[in-house]
């Protein structure tokens, strides 16, 4: 995909194709606040003793409650997701959350 192509997919509402990230939708359990994060899969991950890999956020959003959400993901060793954990909230599909922003 050449720059034309990828202003053309942003201005169309649509987003260019992240290779060295894994976005992350949430909502916050406490208040409902949508929230998206990005992973970078090359800087982000710390490498466990099976050789899969390890990203642990942590999300505050910015609009109401300042809630911490904490996100654990598992990555194989492609950097393909492979397990997820949240506490102080729930994971949502991109879909949802650009739903949720409109609103």
């Amino acid at each position: 995909m050449d720059f034309l192509d990828t202003l053309k997919s942003l201005l169309e509402g649509g987003q260019a194709r992240d290779r060295t990230g894994y976005w992350i939708y949430v909502r916050c359990g406490r208040c409902g606040e949508a929230i998206k994060a990005r992973v970078d899969l090359y800087n982000d991950l710390s490498i466990r003793e099976k050789g899969d890999f390890r990203a642990n956020k942590t999300l505050v959003g910015s609009r109401r409650c300042f809630e911490r959400i904490e996100v654990m993901l598992t990555f194989n060793q492609n950097r393909r997701l492979s397990g997820r954990e949240i506490v102080g909230g729930d994971f949502i599909t991109a879909g949802e959350f650009e739903a949720a922003e409109s609103s």
